[in-house]
């Protein structure tokens, strides 16, 4: 099964500054299979988000591209995946990531 990737931005992202690159190590990412997320997608839909880069403003997770998640929209994001045992680290991720107020970013499949 492929792979999602989630990471803390240290660095809040910039209007202008775009993400193309698969660069989990450079975020401390985790892995999570795509049989966890794949039956969020459409919850996702409803929760704001940035595709590429701060330019675009989109919702839910860009699936083949790099999602940038705000920190307003991590309390969604955590109370959609709450209590899923194979999500419990994301969700670690997630809370640390909204406690210091920052992006965490997510790769594609």
């Amino acid at each position: 099964m492929p792979n999602h990737h989630f990471g803390i931005m240290q660095k809040a992202p910039c209007s202008g500054e775009r993400y193309d690159l698969f660069e989990p190590e450079k975020y401390n990412c985790i892995s999570v299979d795509d049989r966890y997320i794949l039956p969020l997608c459409q919850k996702l839909n409803m929760t704001k988000s940035y595709w590429h880069t701060m330019d675009r403003p989109e919702y839910g997770l860009a699936y083949w591209g790099i999602t940038l998640i705000p920190p307003e929209s991590l309390d969604s994001v955590i109370q959609l995946i709450w209590g899923t045992k194979e999500l419990s680290e994301l969700a670690e991720i997630l809370i640390r990531a909204q406690h210091e107020n920052k992006y965490v970013i997510h790769f594609d499949v």
